[in-house]
């Protein structure tokens, strides 16, 4: 006798049956999945944030001003101290610490040190620390190099010695054959090592210069008729001149309209360069300097900077504004008025300062 075949319900069921039993083989199956993943992260993680073999005493190992966290990760794996950059990082972020880290150089970190230990380590300081130098806008080389020596182990004119010595360059800015780098130690706030050198100050300014260039309108020079040097000296005019930003690119234009006349430029702040000292007002006395950086005897632009631009005056310099103007006058707040006319100069000199 045949057995009945299963009805069309029974079929049903079954089947329904062996899908659920399939995905449930398929739940577990992923389950210890993910558990073989988490179990292997973890493993990872302990094996990268741990360590092994011998500890080698690094007799110095060296925090660069400005170094991330990852900088620092990777600092500590090329030297061997851990074994992992990206252990390092998420070590930081699963104890909820910064990532930046003094800058200077350490003498307790070992070979083969836990993420733990070399963080410890980091946290305790650098046996050589950094110190902060402000340059203030348009200084002199003389004048930051008093600076720089209030705050590092040398000498002012240790430091005016390196940056007249010729060994630096930045073409295209700073030729190869410049004699000072007057006008391209760009101002600013900068840390240094304790120990850092004349030499090592300056490469840093000059690198900073640099950097701020980049972006620049430099192509501009050919239509302006100066180099880029040349530039960084009408820029360097410029910050000795101008109070107010606004100001800047006018006072360019005046100056490139006088070069392109012939006109002395007659830049008070040329000559208390040539002078050496600052002071005001500047005297008929002073105007008789005889120096080639006096622009009331000598037309032209003077043969190097005067002092040391920031952006806002390079910026003057190579995009200066739109104008016939020949002369301006600054009122005794410090803003500056234009002028096309000797006679209207004239009238704004009484103005401001009777006579």
């Amino acid at each position: 006798m045949l057995e009945p075949l299963p009805s069309r319900t029974e079929r049903r069921r079954t089947r329904s049956r062996t899908r659920s039993r399939v995905k449930s083989l398929a739940v577990l199956v992923a389950l210890l999945l993910i558990l073989t993943m988490i179990t292997g992260a973890v493993g990872a993680f302990v094996w990268a944030t741990g360590a092994s073999g011998p500890k080698q005493p690094l007799k110095e190992l060296v925090i660069p001003v400005g170094a991330t966290g990852s900088d620092v990760g990777e600092i500590l794996h090329r030297n061997h101290v851990i074994r992992s950059t990206l252990a390092f990082r998420l070590m930081l972020k699963v104890r909820h610490l910064s990532a930046s880290f003094q800058a200077g150089k350490y003498n307790t970190l070992t070979t083969n040190m836990t993420v733990n230990q070399a963080i410890a380590a980091l946290k305790k300081g650098p046996f050589l620390e950094s110190v902060s130098v402000t340059f203030r806008e348009g200084l002199w080389l003389s004048e930051m190099a008093a600076a720089a020596a209030q705050k590092l182990p040398f000498k002012a004119k240790a430091l005016i010695k390196a940056g007249e010595s010729g060994d630096f360059s930045l073409p295209p800015y700073l030729p190869e054959d410049a004699t000072t780098v007057e006008g391209f130690l760009y101002p600013d706030t900068y840390d240094f090592f304790k120990d850092a050198t004349p030499a090592q100050v300056v490469q840093r300014l000059l690198d900073e210069f640099k950097k701020r260039a980049v972006g620049m309108p430099w192509g501009n020079v050919e239509h302006l008729g100066v180099t880029e040097y040349q530039a960084v000296i009408m820029a360097s005019i410029v910050e000795g001149e101008a109070k107010f930003d606004e100001d800047r690119a006018k006072i360019a234009r005046t100056l490139y309209n006088r070069l392109e006349k012939g006109m002395p430029l007659q830049a008070d702040v040329t000559v208390l360069y040539a002078l050496g000292e600052r002071h005001s007002p500047v005297t008929f006395q002073d105007l008789e300097v005889d120096s080639p950086y006096n622009t009331y005897k000598h037309t032209g632009l003077p043969p190097t900077p005067i002092d040391s631009p920031r952006a806002a005056s390079i910026g003057a310099a190579l995009s200066p504004a739109q104008g016939d103007w020949l002369y301006y006058i600054a009122d005794p707040q410090g803003h500056t008025h234009f002028t096309s006319s000797y006679s209207e100069f004239l009238a704004l000199k009484r103005k401001y300062y009777g006579g």
